[in-house]
């Protein structure tokens, strides 16, 4: 008599478009999954980890975690074994997958985390299809492509018990978090705007799609690449590394940096939803690419005592428009600009950050400054590391700072600079409804609709 068919044994011999992958969308993990809960790891045990998305800043991250920290990398799913390569050769010993929806039922019981470090627009799927699972997720800045999915992202991790980091790494930094404690102790007053530029873009944008059709490398499945996005011929305009200059796939300089570099104002000032958000920009989308160069002005109201504030991203590499540099000089005159950086302005002072993470910060006018000695901490330090931290928390010691609570919201922020320049317009923000209320066509750019048969 034949055993019965469960829905597992039909998943598992499905075959998808021809290849040996699966029809499994993330909806069929919460069908059997939905009650997942992550493992007990004890500090003594090793983390086995997973990689979604492993070359470039995956192949960075894993290394993090597998040498560094000295957990174990047990399986590691890719679209491009090509950019994957180096990675596979660092951990021989893993498991090889094309589909991570496939490495995530296959490696279910060996898996208790997981690392996302795909393109943009895979982030949300792939994150929550691990929180899903009970998986314990590490998910590279930006968190999401769209505003909605980084809602959604930050509500799982709570549903699912799970510990989360987004890759904003600076966020470990003892000079960010001193940075914040400076900012919130009062030491340059009431702060009242904040100014944050980066050298970003450095790949093409600005651009129409590229209309040549070339064949798809035999390395590389072009259709997991595509994942949620529409479907589109395969060119090398796209991927590896240039995704983050199209709608469909990237978010731009400011998706790129601004986790970064917008970080320590935003925690500083504890920021959460703006009012309203509005775009300049070169205007040169072509409705494919973001622009060459933008300035975003963000409005946040009063919270609680703290006064509303004007935070305005300055983007464009070598292109930024003079009235960006003027505004960015006239806090820091005589300083040499760097190539990314913020100021946040109070009524007493300044503080300034040079680095991208957080690294050095300066408080101006000096002479004001004199022989300040900073606030004794209030936050807890990372003494380990970002990575570390993410680590230690999955084994139940500690949280990471960079968590989804954290890290959702600020990519929300992000992302709805996104939103404004695809609108063309300033947008008015209502954050509980997750709604613009002023201009409809902006709401279509919050949520994307998935190629089927993706769904978060």
């Amino acid at each position: 008599m034949s055993r019965k068919r469960t829905r597992r044994d039909f998943l598992r011999h499905t075959v998808y478009a021809g290849t040996s992958l699966w029809m499994l969308s993330t909806t069929g993990c919460e069908a059997f999954r939905m009650t997942a809960r992550p493992r007990r790891i004890s500090p003594h045990e090793k983390l086995n980890i997973a990689g979604i998305g492993v070359g470039g800043q995956g192949h960075g991250d894993l290394k993090e975690f597998g040498e560094k920290c000295g957990q174990n990398i047990v399986a590691l799913a890719d679209v491009d074994h090509a950019q994957a390569a180096n990675t596979f050769k660092l951990f021989p010993e893993a498991k090889r997958y094309w589909d991570f929806r496939e490495m995530l039922d296959k490696q279910d019981k060996q898996i208790d985390a997981v690392v996302v470090a795909t393109p943009d627009h895979t982030h949300a799927v792939a994150a929550m299809a691990a929180m899903r699972m009970g998986k314990h997720v590490y998910v590279e800045k930006p968190l999401t492509h769209d505003v909605y999915e980084a809602r959604m992202l930050t509500q799982a991790a709570r549903k699912y018990g799970v510990v989360t980091q987004m890759g904003n790494q600076g966020t470990a930094d003892n000079a960010l978090r001193t940075s914040v404690e400076i900012v919130r102790s009062g030491a340059i007053g009431p702060v009242r705007e904040a100014h944050v530029w980066t050298n970003r873009p450095i790949w093409p944008q600005g651009i129409p799609y590229p209309p040549e059709t070339p064949p798809v490398p035999s390395t590389l499945n072009w259709d997991l690449w595509l994942g949620t996005a529409p479907k589109r011929p395969y060119n090398p305009a796209y991927a590896p590394f240039k995704w983050r200059g199209w709608w469909d796939y990237g978010t731009g300089a400011l998706g790129d940096m601004a986790c970064h570099t917008a970080n320590m104002a935003y925690m500083a000032l504890r920021l959460g939803s703006p009012t309203s958000v509005e775009a300049e920009s070169s205007n040169d989308m072509h409705g494919a690419s973001w622009p060459t160069w933008s300035i975003i002005t963000y409005q946040f109201p009063a919270r609680g005592e703290l006064p509303p504030v004007k935070l305005v991203w300055y983007d464009g590499g070598d292109n930024k428009p003079a009235k960006a540099l003027d505004a960015i000089r006239k806090f820091i005159p005589g300083e040499e600009l760097p190539s990314s950086g913020s100021v946040v302005v109070g009524d007493k002072g300044i503080l300034y950050s040079a680095a991208n993470y957080g690294e050095g910060f300066k408080l101006l006018p000096e002479k004001d400054f004199e022989g300040y000695t900073p606030p004794a901490p209030t936050l807890p330090r990372a003494p380990k590391g970002h990575y570390q931290e993410w680590v230690d928390a999955c084994k139940g010691v500690g949280k990471p700072m960079s968590n989804f609570d954290y890290a959702g919201p600020l990519t929300e922020t992000v992302l709805l600079g996104c939103v404004a320049l695809r609108a063309g317009e300033k947008i008015i923000w209502d954050g509980p409804r997750m709604k613009v209320t002023n201009c409809p066509k902006a709401n279509d750019h919050i949520r994307r609709e998935y190629r089927k048969p993706w769904t978060l």
